[in-house]
């Protein structure tokens, strides 16, 4: 029985020894591989993680940069800007904001007629040498121009209303692959005037050798909107960072569009504030000459005395005063 068990005991512990033995060996032969295995893969990551580093370093970067470049662009075409305001408009440039293709001497020699014209037209009319020499003066220099201001206000008006369109089919065409220069060649033969004509001297302008960046100034200082102004830091942006050519000028189109729908807005609101402004300003005219047809004898010393004349002058600039301040507060720009 004694034999039994000890042989049983040997038995037992001979397993627990082959056992241990087994389990041993094997922690031997495949520990060093996993934990070898396990370093290597920690290398990797460490290895891939340092290059997203890396990489997403040189990204910001880059990002940074092209941000400083364009600041700086902003801050140049905002200086040129600011300096394009501070000048004084000649009359030439009055002239070809205006669309009109006369040189200053034609239009001073046009305004000496209508001032003469004024000063005839009040002498047959029986008013004295003095009012009509004033008339004259107003026929000549006044007259004149206002409608040389309307005339420039209404075609920039047509560009501003016409302008979007050509961004949008130079954006079709930039989407389309063509080269900017055939997209504003195209633009300038499929819009209306005066964006045309503008678009087809850019054309000139390029063919002749210069670069796109260089002719939309110019274009700017023919037509001082702020529009034009987007499209050059547009296209100078473009050519110093890079970028989607056709997604800046299709988001550059959607502002333009956004801001007429404003002014549009604005000028429904303003409109009944604009209609008393003209019934205030019209009053004291209308009174006038109603005055001068049932009463003529009351109302003719304005016109035949010397302190008739100093008080109508004196109302006529107290009017136009008024009148200005009534239109600065009615318009509103944006």
């Amino acid at each position: 029985m004694d034999l039994v068990s000890s042989n049983t005991a040997i038995v037992i512990a001979l397993s627990i020894l082959v056992v241990f033995s087994v389990i041993g060996i094997a922690w031997g032969l495949f520990y060093p591989k996993l934990s070898k295995n396990h370093s290597r893969d920690q290398r990797m990551s460490a290895i891939q993680m340092s290059r997203v580093q890396l990489a997403d370093s040189k990204l910001k970067k880059a990002s940074a940069d092209r941000r400083k470049d364009i600041e700086e662009n902003l801050k140049q075409i905002e200086e040129k800007e600011n300096q394009t305001k501070k000048k004084k408009l000649t009359l030439t440039a009055r002239l070809a904001q205006a669309g009109l293709e006369i040189t200053p001497k034609q239009y001073l020699v046009y305004c000496a007629f209508s001032g003469l014209f004024f000063f005839l037209a009040a002498l047959v009319g029986g008013m004295g040498p003095v009012l009509s020499a004033g008339i004259g003066i107003v026929g000549a220099v006044g007259i004149p121009n206002l409608w040389l201001a309307r005339r420039r206000k209404k075609r920039l008006a047509k560009f501003i209303a016409e302008f979007p369109s050509a961004i949008d089919v130079i954006v079709r065409g930039v989407k389309t692959g063509l080269p900017l220069g055939d997209c504003i060649a195209i633009a300038a033969t499929e819009t209306a005037e005066p964006v045309a004509g503008e678009f087809k001297r850019l054309v000139d302008e390029q063919a002749m050798g210069l670069p796109l960046a260089a002719v939309l100034p110019r274009m700017h200082e023919r037509v001082p909107i702020s529009e034009t102004n987007f499209l050059a830091i547009v296209i100078a942006i473009q050519a110093e960072a890079g970028g989607s050519l056709s997604e800046a000028l299709g988001n550059l189109s959607r502002v333009l569009r956004a801001r007429a729908q404003m002014k549009e807005k604005i000028s429904a609101m303003s409109m009944e504030a604009k209609a008393s402004a003209a019934i205030i300003g019209a009053m004291p005219f209308i009174i006038g000459l109603m005055t001068y047809f049932t009463s003529p004898d009351y109302i003719s010393v304005l016109f035949t005395n010397e302190v008739g004349w100093l008080a109508l002058g004196g109302t006529l600039f107290w009017m136009s005063l008024g009148v200005m301040m009534m239109k600065n507060m009615i318009n509103f720009d944006i």
